[in-house]
């Protein structure tokens, strides 16, 4: 793709941008909602202290061994490919990893993990909020069932996405470092209380979201199709164009998190042991993937293969050594389980 990444390869492709950007929009955005959700079922049968507890375990063992064993290789090969470090991987951790600080001056980073840090803050934040409007009655979960029996009362909640956009990105642009992270992390904040909320109106949200799915689709091909035209013939960045672009970019990511759940709901929602293996699997997926792609990768970006090739080797390649290590070490050695935060099997 056009835009930077731990390692490129010897060809740029202009035109993945489209595709990357679409996926961009929601993808992580719809992590924090539906982290969101499944904190409102965690609170059900827990205290606040072992909800906290429990959220150390799942986040904050899984983050450490990630960033003292599964980020390293991709750190190491960057610093090959860009001609800043030559020898072994051994020599690399030994003398390299815990010197110069943190990432991208030194060698300590949590990379792809970055996600994790911001749940856990996000869950001991709010934690004490959640048990209490799960435990008493609330008017703000009242009027929010109230708002969601209206025809696009879905979309009241893009109001603060809207002004965080608009008026905190400009002056904060995201950098995953958590600290002065502010629009990231309201951003991110709001989206996981969403969740929690949504989740709060129970069948309220479903019946809601039945109803306004097709329509969902139809604004997210729209508001999408309008943030291409706005990226591709204005180039100005006056307030109103950056305003105007803030209000397509929440509109057209809330609308795409709603089809994704809308169509999920009707279509995936009955019990099926495939799709109980994969919502096991998905946490130590994502631990794994990233550094798979970028040793695979560091073996073929020099190649004069063509696109197809590539990719499909990463695709195929990174979803296949995944799943190898899942089925055949992960879940067969018991004490790897909290290093990927798994839970037990039910």
């Amino acid at each position: 793709m056009p835009w930077g990444w731990h390692i490129k390869n010897n060809v740029i492709y202009d035109w993945l941008r489209w595709p990357m950007i679409f996926l961009n929009q929601w993808r992580l955005p719809i992590l924090f909602v539906i982290s969101g959700m499944g904190t409102y079922y965690a609170l059900s049968k827990r205290s606040l202290k072992q909800f906290s507890w429990e959220r150390y375990l799942r986040l904050g063992i899984p983050l450490f061994i990630g960033m003292l064993l599964i980020v390293p290789p991709q750190i190491y090969i960057e610093r090959i490919v860009d001609g800043d470090f030559t020898g072994s991987f051994f020599q690399f951790y030994k003398t390299e990893l815990f010197r110069g600080g943190t990432y991208p001056k030194g060698n300590i980073s949590w990379h792809h993990l970055w996600f994790l840090p911001y749940l856990l803050l996000f869950s001991l934040l709010l934690g004490p909020l959640f048990v209490r409007l799960k435990r008493r009655p609330s008017k703000l979960v009242e009027w929010t069932k109230r708002q969601l029996q209206k025809p696009f009362g879905l979309y009241i909640v893009i109001i603060p996405l809207f002004l965080l956009e608009s008026f905190v990105e400009p002056f904060f642009p995201s950098t995953k470092a958590l600290v002065g992270d502010w629009f990231t992390i309201s951003f991110y904040l709001i989206l996981f209380f969403y969740g929690f909320l949504l989740m709060a109106t129970q069948q309220v949200f479903w019946t809601s979201l039945n109803t306004i799915k097709k329509k969902a689709l139809w604004i997210g091909i729209i508001s999408f199709t309008l943030m291409v035209g706005r990226w591709l013939f204005i180039e100005e960045d006056e307030l109103p164009h950056h305003l105007g672009e803030a209000f397509l970019k929440v509109v057209n990511l809330w609308s795409w998190i709603l089809v994704l759940f809308g169509y999920a709901a009707q279509w995936l929602n009955r019990p099926n042991k495939n799709l109980a293996y994969a919502n096991r699997a998905v946490y130590p997926f994502y631990i794994l993937h990233q550094t798979i792609t970028v040793i695979l990768a560091y073996f073929v970006i020099d190649m004069e293969w063509n696109f197809m090739a590539k990719a499909t080797l990463l695709v195929i390649g990174t979803f296949g050594f995944s799943w190898l290590i899942y089925h055949f070490v992960i879940l067969r050695i018991r004490v790897l389980h909290p290093f990927f935060g798994l839970k037990k099997a039910y």
